[in-house]
């Protein structure tokens, strides 16, 4: 017999005590159990629970009936992560549909079948241990080419670095804050429908936002004094050089993250207000990716030390960008950079953007 570790875990929700010791007696002793007598019991144990490997569902229970379950879990996405099949009396064809529709795995009918239940509850837990399984090999897979970015964008960041003074950690920090802030924007509305991968996308690319600069002198790039207008003239072509050095490596231009890259370079000192430069776009004629990109290095610009300038704090940088200070960005960027500036400064201070729970981000920013 299986130690108590290695059993797979399955979730009975029923309001009936019969129904939760009937079910544990047909499926045996080879599974780990956890009885919850209603919806809200059964939500609950989710939150905290990761490992349930099943969940056995009964559709009439007080509280929170088992449909109600099944759409909590669809907003969410749990029903992604942990397989459901529904156990009811219910015989109505439509409410079986709705079970299924909700993405149920499986809808056994009561009286129970002590063979029919476990057998579809076996085929379950394989089924679903072998895309566990899979999901796995991917994950790893992408971890690793998310850990090669991370090099050659650390590679990246030294040789601007030694063009460059401010270069070097401002990269990283770009890449941070562009993640961060388009992870807020997706959630925030559906006017820019980008996936995970569009987002890894553009924060990759945001790397190459100032490699124009490489063709600036030395002498304005790290001027400690205010630049004439001549100089500064000479600065702002590296829009355009930068958008013409992608432009001219031998990829496709049609490659994504070529596409990205210039769009990036090129647009990235564009202000919603049609006041930026080179070109003089307006609004969302500002791809978002460049968009982004650029209220994420105005927010660096103004924390970091630079030649000519001390950093301000996080907190009053937030408010200068949203007293439009620092020129004009696209209102919900805007609302996205006051809802996470905290916590983008804070994972420029530590190069990490995740925290386990509040009071970590919280100790971890007291000492910045």
């Amino acid at each position: 017999m299986k130690s108590l570790e290695e059993r797979q875990k399955i979730l009975i929700v029923d309001d009936s005590k019969f129904n939760q010791e009937l079910l544990m007696e047909i499926l045996g002793e080879n599974y780990q159990y956890i009885l919850a007598n209603d919806g809200l019991e059964a939500i609950s144990i989710l939150q905290k629970d990761w490992t349930i490997d099943l969940m056995l569902l009964d559709i009439n229970m007080p509280k929170m009936n088992g449909f109600e379950v099944l759409e909590y879990m669809n907003k969410y996405q749990w029903i992604n992560e942990f397989p459901v099949i529904v156990i009811s009396a219910e015989e109505e064809t439509s409410i079986i549909e709705k079970a299924y529709n909700l993405g149920v795995v499986e809808y056994i009918q009561r009286p129970f079948d002590a063979f029919i239940i476990k057998r579809r509850v076996m085929n379950t837990l394989v089924l679903y241990a072998n895309q566990k399984r899979l999901t796995n090999v991917v994950v790893n897979q992408v971890y690793e080419k998310e850990e090669n970015n991370k090099i050659m964008i650390g590679i990246l960041s030294n040789v601007v670095g030694t063009y460059n003074k401010e270069s070097k950690e401002h990269i990283l920090h770009i890449r941070i804050a562009t993640q961060m802030l388009l992870r807020r924007l997706v959630e925030k509305t559906d006017a820019y429908p980008l996936t995970e991968s569009d987002i890894t996308l553009i924060a990759t690319a945001s790397s190459l936002h100032d490699i124009g600069k490489v063709s600036i002198s030395k002498e304005i790039l790290n001027k400690p004094t205010k630049l004439t207008d001549e100089e500064y003239e000479i600065m702002k072509t590296h829009t355009l050089l930068g958008a013409k050095m992608i432009r001219s490596m031998e990829y496709p231009n049609d490659n994504p993250l070529v596409q990205m890259a210039y769009e990036i370079c090129r647009w990235l000192h564009e202000r919603f207000d049609g006041k930026g430069y080179p070109d003089g776009l307006v609004g969302n004629d500002i791809p978002i990716s460049a968009q982004v990109v650029s209220v994420a290095d105005v927010f660096d610009a103004l924390t970091s030390t630079r030649v000519y300038k001390k950093a301000y704090d996080y907190r009053t940088a937030i408010q200068m960008i949203l007293d439009g200070k620092c020129g004009c960005f696209n209102p919900l960027l805007v609302e996205c950079l006051k809802e996470v500036g905290t916590d983008m400064y804070l994972a420029f201070k530590t190069q990490k953007d995740d925290y386990k729970d509040y009071h970590e981000a919280k100790n971890c920013l007291v000492k910045f």
